[in-house]
């Protein structure tokens, strides 16, 4: 088919869908809809100006099921997954994914995010905050390869005969390059927004260079590194390759992974994982030279940028006999690559929500119009709803992601495809006030992961970026 007469017909089916959402949002004035947040004596951690955004918003917002759901879904880390303490004046936070008893570093970090803009003017959040900056780099300094942490080392895991070096402290030990990524991620917009650098000790700073050496250490140019993985697994998603170290790459100097987003790399060169550690690289060093006047890491972690971004630009960008110059998923350096799509951040469609590009530009664009085609294997079509999916679990069935289509929502440039997209996430909530991690298109009773954290929040973080850019749309 025609390369335009393809993308137009897939613009068209997808501002085809969304016409009818403004129609969709408009016809829940007649329900009642009562909060499913814990009462206030059970709620882990609570914020006054966390809850002064939740009244201010539900205001704003009209449609009544929307304003029921940002009431319940912003503040669910803050009620239901944060586990704050103080030692000797240091604060510490361990924050679960919900469901898990247990913490990821990246998933922390996004769990807390859109709560970061009100750390100037509440010292009791900005504690909390500083608190997993605090436990973050007491996990980095554990083992910088490790993805997710106990809060006690009494806690079980199901994962202690993995074939890696498992530690009592590890709930799981899968190398995924943006556990780190969004240690810094947090540290640096922590101290954009509230100056402090009070948190920023000899015990960070430690922790810095250690992921600094972890992922120059990866990125393999002169030995695969200490890091290897291997579980007893029936699924294919579980078993890294070449004795757990991954298939063969040329060394271009990109950043190798064995896993993204809980499942093994087809191959190790993971190019959202790398995008988005060039922006983070440039904040570390910021930081290294600015809070602990550090030039020569700073220098280092400027010379590491430069090389990953000029091997994302020479390997990493491919030309689709469809939508021309885009993005491979991942890429080995001797040209080959695979064309899949995560629903997690970052993968491909949340670049410009991590930084790694704009919206506009259009390597992402022709990416974008990739991602939301079926050329896309993750992409998944109902009656009603579509979406992207995940390598997570086993197909059939297929099950849309929310964290993708929030993804999307934030990266749409029209205002029918985001009410398209919140219309979807309305209806995926099946009756319960919550996101969930993934729901049948066409029956989201279906559902997996009734507590899931982080897709709450996001879609709370969602709501207020929306309202901040596009105010007449939802209000």
């Amino acid at each position: 088919m025609n390369r335009r007469i393809f993308a137009k017909q897939t613009a068209l089916g997808t501002m085809g869908l969304a016409l009818s959402s403004q129609f969709a949002l408009s016809q829940t004035s007649l329900k009642n809809f009562v909060s499913k947040r814990p009462p206030k004596q059970e709620r882990l951690f609570t914020s006054e100006s966390i809850e002064q955004v939740i009244k201010k918003v539900k205001k704003q917002l009209k449609d009544p099921e929307l304003a029921w759901l940002f009431e319940n879904c912003f503040p669910n880390t803050l009620d239901t997954t944060v586990f704050y303490k103080e030692e000797n004046g240091r604060p510490l936070t361990h924050i679960i994914t919900g469901d898990i008893n247990a913490m990821w570093l990246r998933d922390s970090t996004c769990q807390v995010w859109p709560y970061i803009p009100y750390t100037k003017k509440d010292k009791k959040l900005k504690k909390m905050v500083a608190g997993l900056i605090n436990w973050q780099a007491d996990c980095v300094l554990v083992d910088p390869y490790a993805n997710a942490f106990k809060k006690d080392i009494s806690e079980k895991t199901h994962w202690i005969n993995d074939i890696t070096d498992m530690k009592d402290e590890l709930h799981e030990r899968k190398w995924e390059i943006n556990s780190l990524l969004f240690v810094i991620r947090l540290a640096y917009e922590y101290w954009k927004v509230t100056g402090d650098t009070q948190v920023f000790d000899d015990n960070w700073e430690k922790a810095m260079v250690l992921i600094y050496d972890t992922l120059k250490e990866q990125q393999r140019f002169e030995s695969p590194g200490p890091y290897s993985f291997m579980r007893i697994s029936q699924s294919a998603n579980e078993v890294v390759a070449n004795n757990g170290y991954g298939r063969p790459t040329r060394k271009i100097g990109m950043i190798h992974a064995t896993h993204r987003q809980d499942d093994a790399c087809v191959f190790p060169l993971y190019v959202p994982d790398n995008l988005m550690a060039v922006v983070e690289l440039k904040h570390l060093a910021e930081m290294f030279e600015n809070i602990r006047n550090n030039k020569k890491h700073a220098r280092l972690c400027l010379e590491m940028a430069d090389q990953v971004d000029e091997a994302i630009k020479d390997y990493a960008i491919i030309n689709h006999r469809v939508f021309g110059d885009m993005y491979a998923f991942e890429v080995d350096g001797y040209g080959s690559h695979i064309l899949l799509e995560e629903s997690t951040v970052p993968n491909l469609m949340s670049l410009p929500y991590v930084g790694a590009c704009s919206v506009e530009d259009f390597v992402y664009q022709n990416t974008r119009k990739w991602l939301l085609s079926d050329w896309n294997p993750k992409f998944v079509r109902g009656k009603r709803d579509e979406g992207i999916g995940s390598t997570h679990y086993a197909e059939p069935p297929k099950m849309i992601w929310p964290l993708s289509t929030i993804s999307r929502a934030l990266t749409a440039n029209n205002e029918d495809e985001i009410l398209f997209c919140i219309e979807q996430l309305k209806r995926s909530n099946a009756g319960t006030g919550f996101i969930h991690e993934s729901y049948l298109p066409d029956n989201p009773d279906k559902f997996t992961r009734p507590w899931f954290s982080w897709v709450n929040t996001y879609f709370g973080e969602m709501i207020l970026i929306l309202l901040k850019k596009h105010p007449e749309l939802l209000s």
